[in-house]
This record gives C-alpha cells, sequence and structure tokens, in this order.
C-alpha cells in the first residue's frame, strides 16, 4: 500500500480492521510506519470484492459505468439544506447500489435508476422527491411540480386513512 501522504510504498501496518456495507467491504485503519523510514501518519482504506461493471444505458443509448459518486450528487444536490443525515444519503446511495448489483443483468437503463431513487426518496423528503423529480423528468412548466404535489397529497391521505 502506498501513503497517501509521503508517498512510501510497503510501509504499513494494520491497526484495525471492521466489516462495513452490510459486510461486502473491509475497512482497514492503517499507519505509515516511522520506523521504517515513513510519516507516522494514519489513513483508512477499503477492501471491497471486485465485480463486472455495471452498464448504465443512458436515454441516449450509449453506454457508460455506474458511478456511485454520480449518484450520490444527485442526492446531495436534491436533498441540499434538508434535514436528513449524511448516513440517511448514504444508506440510500447503498440500497440503489444493492438493487441494481443484484440484477441478473448487467446493463441497466437510467429510467430504473432514476426511479429507484425516487422511490427512497418519496419516503424520506418530499421536497427532495419533487426536486428530483422536477430535473429526472425534466419538467417544462409548473403544471408539472403541481401535478406531483397533488399525487404526493392524495398519497398521505391514502396513509392516514390505512393508520
Amino acid at each position: 500500500m502506498k501513503c497517501p501522504f509521503c508517498g512510501t510504498v510497503d510501509n504499513d501496518k494494520v491497526l484495525d480492521s471492521r466489516p462495513v456495507r452490510d459486510n461486502t467491504a473491509i475497512k482497514r485503519r492503517r499507519e505509515c510506519e516511522q520506523e521504517r523510514g515513513g510519516c507516522g501518519r494514519r489513513f483508512t482504506t477499503f477492501e471491497t470484492i471486485e465485480e463486472l461493471q455495471l452498464q448504465v444505458i443512458k436515454k441516449n443509448g450509449v453506454r457508460e459505468p455506474f458511478d456511485r459518486n454520480k449518484l450520490l450528487g444527485s442526492l446531495l444536490v436534491a436533498l441540499k439544506k434538508r434535514p436528513v443525515s449524511t448516513a440517511k444519503i448514504e444508506e440510500v446511495v447503498e440500497d440503489v447500489e444493492r438493487a441494481l448489483s443484484n440484477r441478473l443483468d448487467k446493463e441497466v437503463d437510467s429510467g430504473l435508476i432514476g426511479e429507484l431513487v425516487m422511490d427512497h426518496l418519496r419516503a424520506l423528503d418530499q421536497v427532495a422527491y419533487v426536486r428530483f423529480a422536477s430535473v429526472y423528468r425534466q419538467f417544462e412548466d409548473a403544471t408539472q411540480f403541481r401535478d406531483i404535489v397533488n399525487i404526493l397529497r392524495r398519497q398521505e391521505g391514502r396513509r392516514h386513512i390505512k393508520e
């Protein structure tokens, strides 16, 4: 392992290891050893199983590798200034990733990803849901905002009746 601070190679020791992400990865806390010419600083690494890269089929037919950071970024934009913890956002990303990786097909339509995200946002934060939907569904006027808010109201009304 190369130290991210001083650049020495194979000069670190593992201080702590623990499973993360539902036991699908291992988080390791490492220290660059000063006794062997290193800087003595600590850093964290993640070890995961290398899987076949999931390909996303965009609306225009172009295929590109699934990018977890793009998913996280779109959620952060939708949830900006909303009372949702980083841990909860990370949980949504992991749930969507898990749902996609559990599919037998290694190519997925971008529309499916959008729908999975919207399902999570609908339950998590309605404002973020409307924000995400407006971009994802490419709203062109205010009537589309009104329509989605009315759908949310009807769903909320049904939920109160069941309770």
